[in-house]
């Protein structure tokens, strides 16, 4: 894998998926930790770009683009059901060299810590520590079934799917809730990375609208609740702010699932957290590494 923005691998996952996954910089040592960045719906890895930016002197750090999302290879009618997920998670897991992942940790947001919470619970030892941020786990039934109306899935089904520019993009989304919550450069590598530009200069939405629908409508059986309980492994569980029935209230009840369970709390942020201020997120992660097992010793500058 190549870092400094050169093309992605491609990893072969379930149903004829390839995932793509992201080099996004850091030691090219074996011996050196490598942080697994896993988005969440609607959004890609290169979204991580701006916290990882303060963690490549220290660590290796790749993120993957999930089916249906950036520029992974999805066959159409392919299953978008989170389960699946996990299955793409576990590719990446298990495309790495054996000498990388001994020492790989895990860092999810959303649907992103679900599926690394699969992969990991299916493959003991694969990952050392999981840090994830409002990671959509929770007590089956909680959610709408598939079938259901969903708020969620509704609301994604109606996003615009295409701009003039990345620059009309970028501008439509800073002015309006809730992309304008995102540090500008994190925004930035959403826009960027999350659009593709057609030959007339307009730019169109790799997760198309339909795509993001359907993964939202399917987060209710993911199967990660019932994962919780066989991982042996350190999970710091992330919390933003509490927002009524939102993401930032499954936290409590995930960590009595797990063996190795850690609550932190960041009341000043909301469900996009480490995109509305990387710095801190990576601080954050930088710190839970080390405290779990990391061989990189030197200061986060």
């Amino acid at each position: 894998m190549n870092a400094g923005g050169a093309k992605p691998t491609l990893v072969p996952s379930s149903g004829g998926v390839r995932v793509a996954v992201h080099d996004l910089g850091g030691p090219d040592d074996p011996a050196t930790a490598t942080l697994l960045f896993a988005h969440a719906t609607g959004f890609h890895g290169r979204v991580w770009e701006p916290v990882v930016a303060a963690l490549t002197h220290r660590f290796r750090c790749l993120a993957i683009d999930f089916r249906g999302h950036g520029v992974s290879e999805t066959p159409d009618g392919v299953s978008l059901a989170w389960s699946r997920m996990g299955d793409d998670a576990e590719a990446v897991l298990l495309s790495l060299p054996v000498a990388t992942s001994r020492r790989v940790h895990g860092v999810g947001h959303s649907m992103g810590g679900a599926a690394l919470v699969l992969a990991a619970a299916r493959h003991p030892g694969s990952l050392r520590s999981l840090w994830l941020y409002e990671p959509i786990i929770f007590a089956p039934g909680l959610l709408a079934a598939a079938d259901e109306s969903n708020p969620m899935a509704d609301g994604a089904a109606r996003r615009r799917a295409s701009f003039g520019s990345y620059e009309e993009a970028l501008a439509n989304f800073a002015a309006k809730p809730p992309l304008n919550q995102l540090d500008h450069g994190a925004l930035e590598s959403y826009v960027r990375g999350g659009f593709a530009q057609e030959e007339n200069g307009t730019v169109t939405l790799r997760c198309a609208p339909a795509t993001e629908a359907a993964v939202f409508r399917a987060a209710g059986e993911s199967g990660a609740w019932e994962a919780l309980a066989q991982l042996g492994l350190p999970v710091a569980i992330v919390a933003g702010r509490r927002e009524g029935a939102g993401p930032g209230a499954f936290g409590p009840a995930a960590l009595t699932q797990l063996q190795h369970g850690t609550f932190i709390e960041r009341p000043q942020l909301g469900h996009f957290g480490p995109l509305e201020d990387p710095d801190g997120a990576a601080r954050d992660i930088a710190a839970w590494v080390e405290a779990t097992g990391s061989e990189s010793r030197e200061g986060l500058s």
